[in-house]
């Protein structure tokens, strides 16, 4: 069974927001046409989010090499206005705690154990940023012995370097990785 990763579709991460990636928001329309798709054929839908405390070792005041975004409880911490929540979805938060980064929607959320106990053996993950949650969500999938499909045209990158987005697509294939046409 195939199940739907919508990956950190926040309002920080659009643009307009503390951390925006370049056209963000243009990921809404793609992944509302699969979230209804999967919606309709009875699959899984998972959505991520960060849910950061203040305090959050990514931020640049505590460290990191981020400016404060996606702090728990904030609008900036809200998923985009127009994206679409089905009847159902599998909600996950991440990068919860202040001392560990945690860029994978796997990454002590539970979801793989979820995930199993449904079946699935398959995801297509979309979302936010190529680079960063999506490839982290993506690698540990394979990791985790699922099969992962990249939707090419539901995904953008942060890009903090020119090409770091067409790296983590080309590092995603050479691992496993399937690409997904709309």
């Amino acid at each position: 069974m195939r199940a739907l990763i919508v990956v950190d579709v926040q309002n920080d991460f659009c643009p307009g927001g503390a951390l925006a990636v370049n056209q963000g928001d243009r990921v809404v329309e793609p992944i509302n046409s699969l979230i209804r798709k999967f919606e309709a054929d009875g699959l899984p839908v998972v959505f991520t989010r960060d849910w950061h405390p203040v305090n959050h070792v990514s931020f640049k005041q505590n460290g990191g090499i981020w400016p404060t975004h996606c702090v728990a409880r904030t609008s900036g911490a809200d998923f985009h206005p127009e994206l679409y929540f089905p009847s159902f979805a599998f909600l996950v938060s991440k990068a919860t705690d202040p001392d560990l980064e945690a860029y994978s929607g796997f990454q002590g959320t539970g979801l793989a154990s979820w995930l199993k106990q449904l079946e699935v053996d398959e995801v297509l993950v979309t979302g936010l940023a190529t680079d960063y949650c999506v490839k982290n969500t993506v690698m540990d999938a394979l990791k985790l012995g699922f099969k992962a499909l990249v939707a090419l045209n539901a995904i953008r990158a942060v890009d903090v370097n020119p090409g770091d987005g067409e790296k983590a697509i080309q590092e995603m294939l050479q691992n496993g990785a399937e690409l997904y046409s709309l």
